[in-house]
């Protein structure tokens, strides 16, 4: 059977990013001063711990972008159609998450429907019962009563296998810094455990070990039961929540790179030319702060999906569809979240000009533009990479606040806004049902602490005025 590579303009954008972070990091490989901040950044034990959990994150986001078509099946000499659903690496990967879905809700690790159903028994009729899952426990048979048994055995299998991969990376890890060391007695592991290496090694390792002790055994045995449950239409919650990665990082990562050039560019120019130039910037970003942003976000929104609503010929599947929503709430959000930015280096840049070296290129003639490349931008860098790491986390609860209220992605999409707008109103049941809400806090809780506390890191390593 034959596929069809999908190319979404979302994909397109993530590994442009990917190859534009190849080519920053090879930059910075020739530049001392940003490289010794970076090396600061590696030596810091906390920054690293959260960066290891952010590759995590990205690693299922970037399975997430790879996308194709399945082809159906026809005859010889037809031309070949293909399956109107656009699947990624990770839907192959996560195969039995996507497809063994329920009828409706089960709680984690169940054996049953949440509510109780009538049920037609041989020689019984018809009684009220939780009917059995599908594929839920299903190995167990009549074992219902061995749950708790059965999943703490797998899940020890599933540990030894976590600790023999985990030594295997630690051994490799080891053997690098001892290969690297200029003692030749040196013990890797001595080194990595007593923080004598330059890199965080140890914070690294310990965080790998903590993500392999927990996602070994929820993997394998979300093989065997739901085990963050399902929700109302019966599918898998852990699916969802792999699903929502990729959202969440598109949200941070595009909208910070579409709001950095308009945040950059005229906070400096109002910065160092002053005057009139100043007055109009000052004007325009005052206007936007003074409209309630939500407000602002809505009406754009809302405009956007008029276009798409009389536009369906430019879509061939509903995933090209959600795409360019997402990707237009991108921009929304960017070409809106820029003034607080702006601001901030406005009021650097002001400070910069008055400083003597500039004002020595100013009388020896150097132009404004070469003097804004060559020293006001260059001592402006540490503020933009603090604020490109921290604006991250706070456009994923964007994004979740913004589905919450029915202005995000699309409803087709998954998102951690989307799963909690959803688990709303099932909180209302009786008995409530919690675990679609608290299994989507918590990964988003897990990303933005991530997030945040590398961001922390970037601070201290790259902020002048920190010791």
């Amino acid at each position: 059977m034959g596929f069809q590579i999908v190319v979404l303009w979302s994909d397109a954008l993530i590994w442009l990013l990917v190859a534009a972070g190849v080519g920053v990091g090879l930059l910075i490989a020739r530049n001392p001063p940003l490289l010794a901040a970076w090396r600061r950044v590696g030596a810091n034990r906390v920054g690293m711990a959260s960066a290891t959990v952010l590759l995590a994150f990205i690693l299922i986001g970037l399975l997430d972008s790879l996308h194709y078509r399945v082809q159906l099946d026809g005859k010889p000499g037809q031309k070949a159609t293909y399956a109107i659903e656009v699947l990624s690496l990770l839907d192959v990967l996560a195969s039995p998450l996507r497809t063994r879905n329920e009828k409706t809700y089960s709680a984690p690790f169940a054996t049953r429907l949440y509510a109780k159903e009538s049920i037609d028994l041989p020689g019984q009729g018809t009684v009220r019962d939780y009917p059995r899952l599908k594929y839920g426990g299903q190995h167990l048979g009549e074992r219902e009563d061995e749950v708790a048994a059965d999943a703490g055995l797998t899940a020890g299998r599933a540990v030894l296998l976590a600790l023999l991969g985990w030594l295997a990376v630690a051994g490799l890890a080891s053997a690098a810094v001892r290969q690297g060391s200029a003692a030749v007695n040196a013990s890797g592991w001595q080194k990595i455990w007593r923080g004598e290496t330059a890199f965080a090694w140890n914070a690294v390792l310990l965080t790998l070990l903590l993500i392999l002790l927990f996602a070994v055994p929820l993997f394998w045995l979300a093989g065997q039961y739901h085990v963050f449950g399902t929700d109302k239409v019966g599918q898998d919650v852990l699916y969802q929540i792999l699903k929502s990665v990729r959202t969440g990082l598109i949200i941070g990562l595009v909208t910070t790179l579409v709001m950095l050039p308009m945040a950059v560019l005229l906070g400096i120019v109002a910065g160092y030319f002053r005057g009139w130039v100043d007055d109009v910037i000052q004007y325009i970003y005052t206007v936007l702060n003074s409209i309630p942003g939500v407000l602002l976000i809505a009406a754009a929104v809302l405009m956007m999906q008029v276009v798409i609503d009389t536009h369906p010929q430019w879509f061939s599947t509903a995933a090209e569809r959600a795409d360019l929503r997402l990707l237009a709430l991108c921009f929304i959000l960017g070409i809106t979240s820029w003034t607080g930015l702006c601001r901030l280096l406005r009021g650097e840049t002001l400070k910069l000009r008055e400083l003597e070296y500039i004002q020595a290129a100013q009388a020896f003639g150097v132009s404004n533009g070469r003097i804004i490349i060559r020293h006001i931008l260059p001592n402006l860098m540490h503020i933009v990479i603090i604020a490109l790491v921290m604006d991250f986390s706070g456009l994923v609860l964007a994004e979740a606040v913004l589905s919450y209220v029915g202005i995000g992605v699309d409803p087709t999409m998954t998102s951690f806004g989307t799963m909690i707008n959803n688990a709303r109103m099932e909180l209302g049941r009786e008995p409530a049902v919690w675990w679609s809400l608290v299994a989507a806090f918590s990964a988003m809780f897990v990303l933005v602490l991530a997030a945040n506390l590398f961001a922390d890191a970037v601070r201290d390593a790259f902020d002048p005025r920190a010791a």
